[in-house]
């Protein structure tokens, strides 16, 4: 019955949300297809040095430029906002193919939309999820998000195979490394192009008639002390998970066991197809535990699994960690999504949405910095030490500060 559900809800969507759900592939496989060859790319162009650095600014960059574009969305417009959006994801996709200078990358990566990861990054994911909820009913909230994480899983997991196969493909071609890499940085500007198009087809019926003059400083107003506090705890979160990005670990089974392009890819792709069929178990745990029961105590066992694939003591065992660990390590983000957006005003969500998610980025964005410092040190194990335990620490204390805050489904 559950999964008869979660179909009718995903049946339900409106031209605008399928729309929403089209662009969430579009980006996510521009994403995974990025991830593979990104960090090999700036090693080429940049050095091993400075890689954790140029990918620092880049998640840093995101998060000012989309701290403006989410808190002002529902006032000028979410559709708008949404395709100055992918309007920055092509300029940064360009430079990024044509330039080999540190300090034209260094600024593309931060007035640019580039995704180091494989998630989401920019303004996109705070927009539509509000957008989404403005067009579902809160029961079914929590189903469509979980929908909407796994394609956006499905495409990235996809996107990871294209890109690995392709740069290895060009190579085999007789492309050099360095310009494989660039055809695939050209096509994830492409993509940008077409996100444009899609966001550009979108109604009104996305956006807010009604904002509250109140909702002046972030574009919060009664919800600023719970997004805020929920902020603290989700930026430590992304610090942790920001050490152990799928940029590095895909450059972590390269170095430690000599994965090549196509391999990597094949393993990530695996990895984000369970991780989206983890995000979709998502909402019937919630609709029987509760949201936050949902997003902790499945969190704990994936971090702990975290913890375990550098102590694996081969590549086979290693791989199996990683995949075991991804099967539900998703669990905790259609339910993180939809508590924040049920906790707070519908002209707040775009806001609410806009600044965990931000925070989370400048976590991130931290965290980049330090593992590249390990990495060059060669403590190649310790980001995944160091992840797994602020990862428990964050889940502990989440639960503490909110497990007596329901939504309103719940009450």
């Amino acid at each position: 019955m559950g999964h008869i559900a979660e179909v009718q809800s995903l049946r339900a969507l409106t031209r605008d949300g399928r729309l929403l759900f089209s662009t969430r592939i579009v980006r996510l496989f521009a994403y995974g297809m990025l991830s593979v060859i990104l960090a090999l790319y700036l090693v080429e162009v940049a050095g091993e040095q400075q890689v954790g650095t140029v990918l620092s600014l880049t998640l840093l960059g995101d998060a000012a430029i989309s701290l403006w574009i989410t808190t002002t969305a529902d006032r000028l417009g979410r559709r708008r906002m949404l395709v100055v959006g992918a309007a920055l994801m092509i300029a940064a996709g360009m430079t990024f193919a044509f330039s080999t200078s540190l300090a034209v990358l260094l600024i593309a990566a931060i007035v640019g939309t580039i995704s180091p990861s494989g998630n989401e990054v920019g303004p996109f994911l705070s927009i539509e999820q509000a957008a989404l909820s403005h067009i579902t009913e809160g029961g079914k909230r929590t189903s469509i998000f979980a929908w909407y994480n796994l394609v956006g899983s499905l495409a990235t997991a996809t996107g990871a195979l294209a890109g690995g196969a392709l740069a290895q493909g060009l190579r085999a071609a007789g492309l050099s490394s360095l310009d494989s890499y660039r055809v695939v940085l050209i096509l994830y500007a492409l993509l940008g192009a077409l996100l444009i198009i899609l966001f550009s087809r979108m109604s009104g019926a996305l956006e807010i008639a009604d904002v509250s003059p109140a909702a002046r400083r972030f574009g919060l107003h009664r919800s600023r002390k719970v997004v805020f506090r929920l902020s603290g705890l989700f930026m430590l979160d992304a610090f942790a998970g920001g050490m152990v990005i799928q940029s590095f670990l895909a450059y972590w089974f390269h170095r430690r066991y000599g994965v090549d392009e196509a391999a990597l890819g094949s393993i990530f792709f695996g990895a984000n197809i369970l991780a989206g069929m983890s995000a979709l178990a998502a909402g019937r745990m919630a609709n029987r535990f509760g949201l936050i029961n949902t997003m902790v105590f499945t969190h704990i066992p994936s971090n702990i699994l975290l913890i375990l694939v550098p102590l694996m003591p081969n590549l086979g065992l290693a791989i199996l960690a990683l995949l075991i660990r991804f099967s539900i390590s998703q669990m905790d983000v259609p339910t993180r999504q939809s508590y924040t957006m049920a906790v707070v005003a519908p002209d707040e969500r775009s806001a609410a949405s806009g600044v965990t998610t931000i925070v989370r980025s400048i976590g991130a964005g931290l965290a980049q910095q330090v593992t590249g410092l390990l990495f060059a040190a060669s403590l190649l194990s310790w980001p995944f030490f160091l992840a797994g335990g602020l990862k428990i620490v964050y889940d502990l204390a989440l639960y503490r500060s909110f497990h007596a805050l329901r939504p309103p489904e719940e009450q």
